[in-house]
């Protein structure tokens, strides 16, 4: 099946269009760290002639602990996200957690990220597909990608077909994630350009007790075999000290590696393409 061209700002997904790049931190860990991160994006951006989507969440509704940092709130964000979109002129991509927040958040992102424990909440489905804006898909770790056929129809039900589906592994017993590459295949075949979430499906949730632990070391070469396998974009958490990082900086990619890594995902997408 062909895949269908999903149309970001300047950024194309899917057809012959190049590889694209969603990345960014975690969570938004304040102002002036956020747009630090954005600029060391947008030279590199500039540098590699990259397709490149900001990614980075106001607000981190399902961290393991009460405790646990979970950004600035939605009116904060997105308005430190507004800021990097004018600055930068990236395309912007956040995830939502309710449906009270998804005209907010449409305001100002041009992808609407539903995520992956929240992909079967029919009512919130519904409500980022009549924002108009673009949804990301994350693929839950308990459905199978055949699964996700479902969801496409509650969107395209709404008049709404600008949709990406993201592959971020699945649940493999206890505190642990596996990638298979066959989902992706299984997912384009739906029509729809497909993801691959590089730094999410080296997560071990829940590993660390109160956090989820991760093996950001494999991130790389589940990349490479995700872009030879066939694949219309990669998704990659990055900080630039992911040690410091106050959400999912176990299974990050320091800041410092990130051109190195897209320059061999770029060269193996030439040669699959």
């Amino acid at each position: 099946m062909q895949v269908k061209t999903i149309r970001v700002g300047t950024v194309k997904f899917g057809g012959s269009a190049p590889l694209v790049l969603i990345a960014g931190p975690c969570v938004i860990e304040g102002r002036s760290k956020c747009l630090a991160i954005a600029g060391r994006l947008a030279e590199i951006s500039r540098r590699f002639k990259i397709p490149l989507i900001f990614k980075a969440s106001y607000d981190k509704a399902n961290r393991s602990s009460a405790t646990s940092f979970r950004g600035p709130g939605m009116a904060k964000g997105l308005a430190i996200l507004a800021e990097i979109k004018e600055r930068y002129h990236f395309p912007i991509l956040t995830d939502v957690h309710a449906i009270d927040q998804v005209q907010p958040a449409a305001e100002v992102a041009d992808i609407l990220q539903l995520p992956a424990f929240l992909c079967r909440q029919t009512d919130l489905v519904v409500a980022m597909a009549e924002s108009g804006r673009v949804v990301n898909v994350k693929k839950g770790q308990f459905l199978a990608p055949w699964d996700v056929k479902n969801i496409i129809a509650k969107i395209e039900e709404t008049g709404n077909h600008q949709i990406l589906l993201t592959e971020r592994g699945a649940s493999f017993g206890y505190n642990n994630l596996v990638a298979d590459m066959r989902s992706l295949l299984v997912m384009r075949g739906f029509g729809y350009p497909v993801i691959f979430d590089a730094t999410h499906s080296v997560q071990l949730p829940g590993g660390q007790g109160d956090t989820s632990g991760g093996e950001s070391r494999w991130a790389p070469a589940l990349a490479r075999a995700a872009v030879a396998t066939g694949c219309d974009g990669v998704f990659i958490e990055t900080h630039p000290d992911p040690a410091r990082a106050l959400s999912d900086g176990p299974n990050m990619i320091p800041l410092a590696k990130l051109a190195k890594v897209w320059k061999t995902l770029r060269s193996i997408d030439a040669i699959v393409s």
